[in-house]
Protein backbone atom coordinates (compact mmCIF):
# COMPACT_ATOMS: atom_id res chain seq x y z
CA UNK A 1 0.00 0.00 0.00
CA UNK A 2 2.73 2.18 0.95
CA UNK A 3 4.45 1.44 -2.42
CA UNK A 4 1.42 2.35 -3.97
CA UNK A 5 0.92 5.63 -2.79
CA UNK A 6 4.40 6.84 -3.40
CA UNK A 7 4.40 5.46 -6.87
CA UNK A 8 1.29 7.41 -7.66
CA UNK A 9 2.68 10.59 -5.75
CA UNK A 10 5.88 10.38 -7.84
CA UNK A 11 3.72 10.03 -11.03
CA UNK A 12 1.55 12.73 -10.78
CA UNK A 13 4.62 14.75 -9.77
CA UNK A 14 6.47 13.81 -12.75
CA UNK A 15 3.64 13.91 -14.90
CA UNK A 16 3.55 17.62 -14.12
CA UNK A 17 7.40 18.31 -14.36
CA UNK A 18 6.83 16.46 -17.63
CA UNK A 19 4.41 18.82 -18.67
CA UNK A 20 6.41 21.76 -17.53
CA UNK A 21 9.37 20.87 -19.34
CA UNK A 22 7.28 20.40 -22.62
CA UNK A 23 5.84 23.46 -22.11
CA UNK A 24 8.47 25.28 -21.90
CA UNK A 25 10.94 23.60 -23.76
CA UNK A 26 9.15 22.89 -27.30
CA UNK A 27 9.58 25.18 -29.82
CA UNK A 28 7.87 28.09 -30.55
CA UNK A 29 6.43 28.38 -34.26
CA UNK A 30 8.36 31.13 -35.26
CA UNK A 31 11.81 29.07 -34.29
CA UNK A 32 13.64 27.13 -36.15
CA UNK A 33 15.59 25.24 -34.13
CA UNK A 34 14.97 24.20 -30.72
CA UNK A 35 16.62 25.07 -28.04
CA UNK A 36 18.21 22.93 -25.81
CA UNK A 37 19.77 23.51 -22.13
CA UNK A 38 22.48 21.56 -20.57
CA UNK A 39 23.44 24.06 -17.63
CA UNK A 40 24.12 23.53 -14.00
CA UNK A 41 24.54 27.44 -13.25
CA UNK A 42 21.56 29.30 -12.37
CA UNK A 43 18.81 29.14 -14.33
CA UNK A 44 19.92 25.73 -15.79
CA UNK A 45 18.10 22.36 -15.28
CA UNK A 46 18.49 19.73 -12.65
CA UNK A 47 17.42 16.64 -11.21
CA UNK A 48 17.33 14.71 -7.94
CA UNK A 49 16.78 10.76 -7.79
CA UNK A 50 13.83 11.16 -5.29
CA UNK A 51 13.45 7.34 -4.31
CA UNK A 52 17.60 8.03 -3.17
CA UNK A 53 16.52 11.42 -1.48
CA UNK A 54 13.72 9.16 0.60
CA UNK A 55 15.65 6.46 1.70
CA UNK A 56 18.79 8.62 2.63
CA UNK A 57 16.38 11.01 4.81
CA UNK A 58 17.37 10.56 8.41
CA UNK A 59 13.57 11.59 9.15
CA UNK A 60 11.47 9.02 6.84
CA UNK A 61 14.48 6.68 8.79
CA UNK A 62 13.26 7.27 11.90
CA UNK A 63 9.98 7.63 11.11
CA UNK A 64 9.84 3.98 9.37
CA UNK A 65 11.51 2.71 12.35
CA UNK A 66 8.80 3.79 14.64
CA UNK A 67 6.18 2.42 12.53
CA UNK A 68 7.94 -0.54 11.82
CA UNK A 69 7.91 -0.93 15.69
CA UNK A 70 3.94 -0.12 15.82
CA UNK A 71 3.43 -2.83 12.92
CA UNK A 72 5.56 -4.82 15.24
CA UNK A 73 4.06 -5.07 18.45
CA UNK A 74 0.22 -5.66 16.57
CA UNK A 75 1.23 -8.29 14.65
CA UNK A 76 2.88 -10.19 18.00
CA UNK A 77 -0.55 -9.23 19.92
CA UNK A 78 -2.90 -10.56 17.18
CA UNK A 79 -0.69 -13.65 17.28
CA UNK A 80 -0.90 -13.87 21.34
CA UNK A 81 -4.64 -13.75 20.63
CA UNK A 82 -4.79 -15.75 17.62
CA UNK A 83 -2.95 -18.75 19.19
CA UNK A 84 -5.40 -18.56 22.31
CA UNK A 85 -8.22 -19.28 20.11
CA UNK A 86 -6.78 -21.65 18.32
CA UNK A 87 -5.98 -23.28 21.80
CA UNK A 88 -9.38 -22.76 22.53
CA UNK A 89 -11.10 -24.47 19.61
CA UNK A 90 -8.49 -27.50 19.89
CA UNK A 91 -9.69 -28.02 23.36
CA UNK A 92 -13.59 -27.71 22.65
CA UNK A 93 -12.93 -30.16 19.59
CA UNK A 94 -11.80 -32.57 21.73
CA UNK A 95 -14.33 -32.24 24.47
CA UNK A 96 -16.66 -32.58 21.57
CA UNK A 97 -15.18 -36.00 20.54
CA UNK A 98 -14.83 -37.24 24.09
CA UNK A 99 -18.84 -36.42 24.63
CA UNK A 100 -18.11 -34.17 27.10
CA UNK A 101 -20.49 -31.41 26.26
CA UNK A 102 -24.33 -31.17 26.44
CA UNK A 103 -25.38 -30.13 22.92
CA UNK A 104 -26.38 -26.98 24.55
CA UNK A 105 -23.25 -26.22 26.08
CA UNK A 106 -21.48 -27.03 22.60
CA UNK A 107 -23.75 -24.72 20.82
CA UNK A 108 -22.61 -21.80 23.26
CA UNK A 109 -19.10 -22.70 22.98
CA UNK A 110 -19.43 -22.86 19.04
CA UNK A 111 -21.26 -19.43 19.14
CA UNK A 112 -18.41 -17.82 21.01
CA UNK A 113 -15.74 -19.75 19.73
CA UNK A 114 -16.94 -18.23 16.35
CA UNK A 115 -17.76 -14.44 17.52
CA UNK A 116 -13.78 -14.38 18.86
CA UNK A 117 -12.83 -15.57 15.47
CA UNK A 118 -14.89 -12.47 13.80
CA UNK A 119 -13.96 -9.69 16.54
CA UNK A 120 -9.87 -11.23 15.62
CA UNK A 121 -10.52 -10.40 12.16
CA UNK A 122 -11.89 -7.48 12.86
CA UNK A 123 -9.43 -6.67 14.99
CA UNK A 124 -6.44 -7.16 12.63
CA UNK A 125 -8.70 -5.63 9.78
CA UNK A 126 -8.92 -2.60 11.96
CA UNK A 127 -5.12 -2.50 12.76
CA UNK A 128 -3.91 -2.57 9.05
CA UNK A 129 -5.77 0.34 7.99
CA UNK A 130 -4.65 2.05 10.75
CA UNK A 131 -1.09 1.30 9.91
CA UNK A 132 -1.44 2.25 6.25
CA UNK A 133 -3.49 5.25 7.25
CA UNK A 134 -0.07 6.40 9.67
CA UNK A 135 2.13 5.12 6.29
CA UNK A 136 0.38 7.35 4.22
CA UNK A 137 0.88 10.11 6.66
CA UNK A 138 4.82 9.67 7.28
CA UNK A 139 4.87 9.63 3.46
CA UNK A 140 2.82 12.92 3.09
CA UNK A 141 5.02 14.20 6.11
CA UNK A 142 8.13 13.38 4.16
CA UNK A 143 7.22 14.40 0.98
CA UNK A 144 5.92 17.74 2.34
CA UNK A 145 9.33 18.38 4.03
CA UNK A 146 11.37 17.21 0.60
CA UNK A 147 8.93 19.79 -1.30
CA UNK A 148 9.83 22.79 1.07
CA UNK A 149 13.41 21.97 1.08
CA UNK A 150 13.45 21.97 -2.56
CA UNK A 151 11.77 24.85 -2.99
CA UNK A 152 14.15 26.34 -0.59
CA UNK A 153 16.96 25.34 -2.12
CA UNK A 154 15.72 26.78 -5.19
CA UNK A 155 15.31 30.36 -4.26
CA UNK A 156 18.64 29.98 -3.34
CA UNK A 157 20.30 28.28 -6.69
CA UNK A 158 17.66 30.08 -9.31
CA UNK A 159 17.29 27.13 -11.32
CA UNK A 160 14.66 27.20 -14.13
CA UNK A 161 13.79 23.94 -13.25
CA UNK A 162 14.10 20.35 -10.74
CA UNK A 163 13.13 17.22 -12.08
CA UNK A 164 12.64 14.67 -10.28
CA UNK A 165 13.18 10.75 -11.44
CA UNK A 166 13.26 7.35 -9.62
CA UNK A 167 14.11 3.48 -9.97
CA UNK A 168 9.92 3.34 -11.35
CA UNK A 169 9.41 6.07 -13.32
CA UNK A 170 12.51 7.07 -14.86
CA UNK A 171 11.35 10.42 -15.87
CA UNK A 172 15.45 11.16 -16.58
CA UNK A 173 16.64 8.05 -18.23
CA UNK A 174 19.80 9.35 -18.91
CA UNK A 175 21.88 12.64 -17.60
CA UNK A 176 24.85 14.06 -16.73
CA UNK A 177 25.96 13.29 -13.22
CA UNK A 178 26.80 17.24 -13.04
CA UNK A 179 23.39 17.44 -12.98
CA UNK A 180 22.32 15.32 -10.31
CA UNK A 181 21.63 17.26 -7.18
CA UNK A 182 20.34 14.64 -4.68
CA UNK A 183 23.63 14.57 -2.85
CA UNK A 184 23.07 18.18 -2.19
CA UNK A 185 19.65 17.60 -1.07
CA UNK A 186 20.23 14.82 1.04
CA UNK A 187 22.85 16.37 3.01
CA UNK A 188 20.65 19.66 3.60
CA UNK A 189 17.50 17.78 4.43
CA UNK A 190 19.42 15.46 7.09
CA UNK A 191 21.08 18.96 8.81
CA UNK A 192 17.72 20.63 8.59
CA UNK A 193 15.96 17.59 10.34
CA UNK A 194 18.89 17.19 12.96
CA UNK A 195 18.26 20.78 13.74
CA UNK A 196 14.62 20.07 14.64
CA UNK A 197 14.71 16.65 16.36
CA UNK A 198 17.43 18.43 18.80
CA UNK A 199 15.03 20.74 20.04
Amino acid sequence: MKKTNLVLNIISLAAVVVLFVLHFTSPKKSETTPRTVVETSNGGIVYIRLDSVINAYDMYNDLRITLEGKVSSIENEINKKGRALENDIKSFQEKMGKGLLTRSQAETMSEELQRRQQELQLYSQQKQMEIAEEENVMINQVMNEIRLFVANYNSQNSYSLILTTTEATNTVISGESALDISKDIIEGLNKEYIKKRNK
